[in-house]
This record gives C-alpha cells, structure tokens and sequence, in this order.
C-alpha cells in the first residue's frame, strides 16, 4: 500500500467467507502491536515475503 509504504507481506489469514474475513480484520484493528507481531513470529519468523507462497 503506498499510503504507508508497504512492501511485504508478512502474515495472511485466509477466510471461506467475505464476512468472517472483515470480523477478524476489525477485531486486530483493536489489538496491541506488540500482539500483532506476535502473530507475524509465530506464522513467519524469518520476516519472509509471503505473496509469492500466497499467489501459488
């Protein structure tokens, strides 16, 4: 995303439905960062670029 200079993607969470997807999304808006990168380490601790694995 531009706006904030994204360039990797780090963590994904995939969802069946549209509306499950956007609950989730609202509620780590919610969360801590340091809850967040939490969540990143576990999934990926290497900080690898994951949209290739994603696009596959």
């Amino acid at each position: 995303m531009k706006k904030y200079g994204c360039t990797l993607l780090v963590w994904y969470q995939r969802f069946d439905d549209i509306q499950a997807a956007r609950n989730r999304e609202y509620q780590m808006k919610s969360w801590k960062r340091a809850w967040k990168l939490r969540l990143i380490e576990e999934m990926n601790p290497q900080w690898r670029d994951l949209f290739d694995e994603l696009m596959r």
